[in-house]
């Protein structure tokens, strides 16, 4: 069994002003182990006994907990275990991107119950908002629990003069658009706004590779490139939601010219668009996650062309960003499929040396994501469960423990 890293375990505040954090407390300890007795997570918590009964039957008269029976151990009473309740609640994830909108609803236990995939050919916000209200509704309909809010995710970078919403990479029209206000109000439900990479790392954090890693930075295949981070458990956003912007720095001066302005930006050699760009120059009509897919699994050489570029702009841009956050690990995923993933991380095994360059290693420097396609779309439904379930991370010794799987 290999180490994953360090987990952090937030623990619990027992001043009664501290409620809400220790309700977080207490979904996310049962969340993470399935099922636990209330012994069992005021241990775990560091909160008293009776704070933990009086959270938890709280819980289930919200239907958030529910009771699953004893456990058969030992002398004495068996102690009720208590479980999430994934009928108690819902959240929406939409992913609003160039070419496509994804719809997904997690339950509480964060399990998928409904996805949709449908392509969109005009992102403008007069087009995309009441479509997105539409979707909201059926959604609403379909799934009447508890809705503990919308996630909606899109391309980045936000509100950069010369940056923003230009290109095919980016939505165009939103520029100067509130999106939090202008979705809320279309869908009458509290909605949070993400960039996909952001969205795509709490995805893994919460459901994939980085479920028991606390620092890691993920690199985002969506039309372009970007990079999620997620620290100390939770996302790392920057002052003004734009922190992981890597798809235009620039790593071929005098390269190929960017719709943002500048030569040689990343995501003209490493993002699903330029691969596109490769593959409709060759001649292919179909450019799609299944066409790549297949394409892949009979050698296309455009393909594997671009597989090898992608390692060769990529390689120094992952030994920047050990040196620059120093992660446990970084994450490779997106809209590509596994073994194209694979396949960039195997061309990736001759790294620059940099401080991940260390011979005794708990994860490889580069791993690849769990959670598919949908990541972003997935990460998107996660960000109102991560809100209302993930407490804030402790800094003290004491929150952080080995996990081992």
């Amino acid at each position: 069994m290999a180490q994953l890293g360090k987990q952090q375990i937030a623990i619990g505040k027992n001043p009664e002003r501290s409620r809400d954090h220790n309700r977080r407390v207490v979904l996310d300890v049962v969340r993470m182990h399935g099922s636990l007795g209330r012994m069992h997570i005021a241990k775990l918590t560091q909160l008293t006994a009776q704070a933990v009964a009086n959270i938890v039957d709280e819980l289930v008269g919200e239907d958030l907990l529910m009771e699953i029976g004893r456990l058969r151990s030992g002398r004495g009473q068996p102690p009720i275990q208590f479980a999430v309740n994934p009928d108690g609640a819902v959240t929406i994830g939409i992913e609003i991107a160039a070419d496509h909108m994804v719809t997904t609803v997690l339950d509480l236990s964060g399990q998928v119950r409904s996805k949709l995939i449908v392509a969109v050919q005009d992102t403008r916000p007069e087009f995309i908002v009441p479509f997105f209200a539409r979707q909201v509704e059926t959604v609403r309909a379909q799934f009447p629990s508890k809705l503990l809010g919308i996630g909606v995710v899109m391309p980045g970078p936000f509100e950069i003069e010369g940056m923003s919403y230009v290109g095919p990479t980016t939505l165009p029209g939103w520029g100067s658009i509130d999106a939090v206000a202008v979705l809320s109000a279309a869908s009458g439900e509290t909605v949070i706004v993400e960039n996909d990479a952001n969205a795509a790392a709490v995805s893994e954090r919460l459901f994939g590779a980085g479920r028991a890693i606390s620092n890691f930075g993920m690199i985002y295949f969506g039309v372009g490139v970007g990079l999620g981070l997620i620290h100390d458990g939770a996302p790392f956003r920057g002052a003004f939601g734009n922190a992981g912007e890597i798809g235009h720095v620039v790593v071929a001066p005098r390269g190929r010219p960017c719709a943002c302005g500048q030569n040689g930006c990343l995501e003209r050699y490493v993002s699903v668009y330029a691969l596109k760009e490769k593959l409709a120059a060759a001649g292919c009509e179909s450019s799609d996650f299944e066409a790549i897919e297949v394409m892949h699994k009979e050698g296309n050489p455009v393909v594997r062309e671009w597989i090898t570029e992608t390692a060769e702009y990529l390689s120094p841009m992952v030994a920047m960003l050990e040196n620059v956050l120093d992660p446990e690990t970084l994450i490779l995923g997106g809209a590509l499929p596994d073994a194209v993933i694979d396949d960039i991380i195997d061309a990736l095994q001759a790294l620059p040396v940099s401080v991940a360059s260390r011979g005794t290693r708990a994860l490889p420097r580069v791993i690849r994501g769990q959670t598919g396609q949908l990541t972003a779309a997935l990460g998107a439904a996660a960000l109102p469960l991560f809100e209302a379930v993930t407490p804030k991370m402790e800094t003290s010794p004491t929150a952080i423990t080995d996990k081992v799987v």
